[in-house]
């Protein structure tokens, strides 16, 4: 083997990769200093003006920059498994040689087969996939499309009816993985009598499952992954301390390739986690004796924005047999230990395929063309409590990290693992180890069986139903009900609970905000449920419950919120766990007033003290899982494989260049954009309220609605009387003033010179309403495409949907000097509008200001207080304002404090006319708790 030696250390390597890695890690300076984003050329109000005191225009966005280079980040790769390029022997490729120039398929590419051409496939995606057409309806419309199309017009229908549609699908040879079974069942010795067996010992159990090789290979090669994906993990540091962002940024994936390393044939090799995720309370699919639930797989080298984004990064990978029994045997230790047994060997087999690559390399395609030798690993397991206890083999109420006593679980203990199992199980009875460590060691976890892989180290955190669902919901919500129940006489106690339904029910409108209608008074709860009541619950129990118990359930949701950040640093880490001790004391009130005597020996709640390191180890949260309804399975795995092999087929096509079409439909109809959202009063694009937007990411802007509204006035004065603001013509003339004198000094603007020195309006000026305008802003955190980018639609109309009156509130630019909220300013909309001047087309914004109210967030809820201004007269304080002064919704609730609401003929609609303060609420989505704290 020839040795490459460095020409700056003199030191010896076998390859000339290796050598590149060794100057890259040793002697190359990784620093990036890149030019800052452009500052935005918005128009200032006098308003903003005023707070800005004259330094420069910027956005409070530095909390998630979305391309971490960009920002001066520091950024270290590791320097052995770099994910070299290869051929197709294994050998290591030159740098900058070329992408193999191959699609998925190696697939003529002036062919659309099994489709004659791209419509009749974007035809056939759109009935199977968007719309979900049912088989009567697509022969009913195939007929129509035949008598439309006709003889004479010399036009194919591309099917008859929705079998050939159906068999067209399953042509598509992109995407076919196949599904598979095994069966199981119960080995152990019968009597020769089975009268008496238990009929879960005779039933057998069949698990559906595809190849997890197979479904990776098809997503590694996805070029619309090509700029969302790391081939190496890396380490990223901002000022000196580090960030979490994606999988390859946490401490995991780079302590897996240092013990890969140490083969040498897995030098310039491409690490692969695999997260896993299940969930049998989310799903089950009955049929007949069986029952079944489903297991994901996603690719650990994915940014977290695909998965967020729904782009086709986690995929369906078995469905899990749930064994059933009668009741009287249920509880059988013999049960149990079965139902564990298959479960374990059910992984065990269905990822037995990805052994052999957890060691050697196993060549593969990768997004941006280029083959690499791939070594697979484990990666996250995301599971609730239940099935983290189950997956751990311990025993409930017991904690699958570590070894504290499930009647201490906060106490001081180490950290469990295989190895720590085998040492006890050395010198340990079985019922000791139960009773003592909580260990059900008559049963290996599947991961024994794989190379560097231990289900106590990877048992990652299920944000939604550890905390969200359960903390929250279970526990806190619950909590906050007994203590009404315990302190109150039963009348009081009911009219007070009946008060907090009322609030959280008349909670001001907000894009995407479930409406409570009757509180939390409901029965089916679901995910989105708790994550709706948990943005607005907290000023809802204030004044019904102690400040103790109010700033416990702030804490709470305080941590929630930084754990879900994009991007974590060394900071947040610091304050979550401040944040965490202040929870630990506070929630005290719920011991001290009886509520929970026994303490908080919780398993939920306590895997909160393992976020932080968990956070360190893998940044990763809980992916996105397609819902299934509860179909037949063979019905499911058929749908499946064909939604896989329609999605497979755009992405080659659009590789190619071989889909053309116009772009406004083109946006609608990618195949990996979320299920729509249900059906609105009207079908126009202005009324979608919110979520991910696919544009590049930008520091985002605020346009007005696509169409005015029709039927309004036009002409000035009958649009003023239109909408009750007699002012307006004097505000548009004021707000001109400032667009053609933008030096003027505070004190010299629009609103405080003579209205002769500004500019005159045309006795005919047209004016044009628009009932809403949309914000698209940078929030990575939430719901986003893949540059990180997410809309909301912001109203202002006399009535929403045949309602009330809705005009929403807005954040605008402000101090530019301050950090958080104290950049910003808070005002509502009263009208959105358009208008020409001087051949200059002005989008404008009516809007009443509101002032903060004191220095701080407020002690209680840690939310700040605003209130609506005032003029002289009593009469709301109005400005037009460009539209490029705004940032995105403002989400006001009420102080209601002491008060107690009106039992009749109050709603959300008069939230924001009926109170004299204001929280704003910066839990109504992550971005603004990440802006306005």
């Amino acid at each position: 083997m020839s040795n490459f030696r460095c020409e700056l250390c003199n030191l010896k390597c076998k390859s000339q990769g290796g050598l590149k890695r060794h100057v890259d890690l040793k002697h190359t300076n990784n620093f990036h200093t890149p030019s800052p984003p452009p500052s935005p050329n918005h128009q200032r109000s006098p308003r903003q003006l005023e707070r800005q005191n004259g330094s420069p225009v910027r956005l409070p966005w530095s909390a998630c920059p979305v391309n971490l280079e960009k920002y001066g980040t520091r950024t270290e790769t590791h320097p052995i498994l770099d994910g070299t390029p290869c051929d197709l022997e294994g050998n290591d490729l030159p740098p900058d040689s070329a992408p193999v120039s191959l699609s998925l398929n190696n697939r003529d590419c002036t062919s659309y087969t099994p489709f004659k051409n791209d419509i009749d496939f974007q035809l056939a995606e759109f009935l199977y996939q968007k719309v979900a057409m049912s088989g009567g309806n697509i022969d009913i419309l195939s007929t129509l499309i035949a008598q439309f199309l006709g003889p004479e017009r010399g036009l194919d229908n591309p099917w008859a009816n929705h079998k050939e549609l159906y068999s067209l699908i399953d042509e598509i040879h992109q995407g076919d993985v196949p599904w598979e079974s095994f069966t199981v069942k119960y080995n152990g010795e019968l009597p020769e009598d089975h009268s008496s067996v238990p009929a879960w010992k005779l039933q057998e159990y069949q698990v559906w499952f595809r190849d997890p090789v197979k479904v990776l290979e098809q997503m590694l090669a996805n070029p619309s992954f090509k700029n969302e994906i790391d081939v190496t993990p890396k380490r990223l540091f901002n000022n000196g301390k580090r960030l979490y962002r994606d999988l390859m940024t946490g401490n995991w994936a780079w302590f897996q390739c240092d013990e890969i390393a140490k083969d040498e044939n897995a030098h310039g090799a491409m690490f692969v986690p695999v997260i896993l995720g299940s969930d049998k309370t989310t799903v089950s699919i009955a049929t007949g004796q069986n029952e079944y639930y489903p297991l994901y797989i996603s690719l650990g080298n994915i940014h977290s924005t695909v998965r967020r984004a729904h782009r086709n990064a986690v995929a369906l990978l078995g469905f899990l047999s749930i064994p059933k029994t009668s009741q009287d045997h249920s509880g059988s230790a013999e049960f149990r230990k079965f139902r564990r047994q298959l479960f374990h060997s059910s992984l065990e087999h269905i990822l037995s395929s990805l052994r052999p690559h957890m060691t050697s390399p196993h060549i593969t395609l990768c997004p941006d063309g280029h083959y690499r030798r791939v070594i697979y690993g484990l990666g996250p397991y995301i599971a609730d409590y239940p099935e983290q206890a189950l997956l751990t083999c311990i025993v409930q109420n017991w904690c699958p990290r570590c070894t504290a006593p499930p009647d201490n679980l906060d106490s001081n203990s180490g950290r469990r693992s295989h190895k720590h199992t085998d040492t006890l199980s050395e010198g340990c009875t079985l019922k000791e180890l139960w009773d003592d460590y909580g260990i059900v060691a008559d049963l290996r976890p599947f991961t024994a069986s794989f190379p560097r892989a231990d289900i106590h180290e990877l048992i990652s955190p299920d944000l939604l139903h550890q905390l969200i669902k359960g903390t929250f919901k279970d526990h806190l919500v619950e909590w906050v009900f007994e203590y009404l129940d315990l302190t109150y006489p039963k009348k009081e106690s009911e009219e007070r609970k009946a008060d907090i339904d009322r609030r959280i029910a008349t909670t001001t409108p907000y894009p995407g905000l479930r409406n409570f209608h009757e509180g939390r008074g409901f029965k089916q709860w679901t995910g989105d449920d708790s994550k709706g009541l948990m943005k607005i619950f907290l000023p809802a129990i204030v004044g019904h419950v102690p400040s103790e118990m109010v700033r416990a359930i702030h804490d709470f949701l305080e941590f929630c919120y930084l754990a879900r950040r994009d991007v974590i640093d060394e900071d947040t880490l610091a304050k979550m766990d401040s944040i965490l001790k202040d929870f630990h004391r506070h929630r005290e009130i719920f011991r001290t007033t009886g509520v929970r005597p026994d303490g908080f020996s919780l398993p939920r709640q306590h895997s909160m003290v393992h976020y932080r390191h968990l956070i360190q180890q893998f940044a990763v949260k809980r992916p996105w899982r397609r819902s299934s309804k509860h179909n037949a399975l063979g019905q499911m795995l058929l749908t499946n494989q064909r939604l896989d092999k329609l999605a497979t087929y755009r992405m080659d096509m659009e590789s190619q260049g071989m889909l053309e079409i116009p772009p406004p439909l083109a946006q609608r109809l990618q195949a990996n954009q979320p299920p729509p959202p249900p059906p609105l009063a009207s079908d126009d694009p202005d009324d979608a309220e919110e979520g991910p937007s696919d544009e590049p990411y930008s520091q985002g802007d605020v346009k007005l609605s696509k169409k005015a509204a029709p039927g309004v006035p036009r002409a000035l004065p009958d649009l003023a009387k239109y909408i009750n603001q007699p002012a307006l013509p004097l505000l548009i003339r004021q707000f001109l003033y400032n667009q053609y004198n933008p030096d003027s000094p505070v004190g010299a603007r629009g609103c405080d010179v003579p209205i002769h020195s500004c500019p005159e309006l045309a006795q005919d000026q047209c004016i044009f309403l628009h009932p809403s305008a949309c914000a698209t802003f940078f929030a990575p955190s939430d719901m986003s495409g893949l540059g990180g980018m997410r809309r909301e639609r912001i109203r202002s109309v006399k009535s929403w949907r045949g309602g009330p009156a809705r005009y929403d509130c807005v954040f605008m630019e402000g101090d530019s000097s301050g950090n958080g909220f104290s950049g910003l300013l808070v005002g509502r909309v009263f009208m959105f509008f358009r208008f020409t001047h001087q051949e200059q087309v002005f989008p404008c914004a009516l809007i009443q200001w509101y002032s903060t109210v004191g220095n701080a967030p407020c002690d209680q809820t840690g939310l700040w207080i605003v209130e609506p201004d005032f003029n002289q007269e009593g009469l709301p304080s109005l400005e037009v304002v460009h539209v490029d002064c705004l940032y995105r919704s403002a989400h006001l609730i009420g102080v209601t404090g002491d008060t107690r609401l009106p039992v009749k003929g109050f709603g959300p609609s008069d939230s924001l006319d009926a109170f004299t303060s204001f929280y704003v609420n910066k839990y109504i989505d992550y971005h603004a708790h990440e802006t306005a704290f």
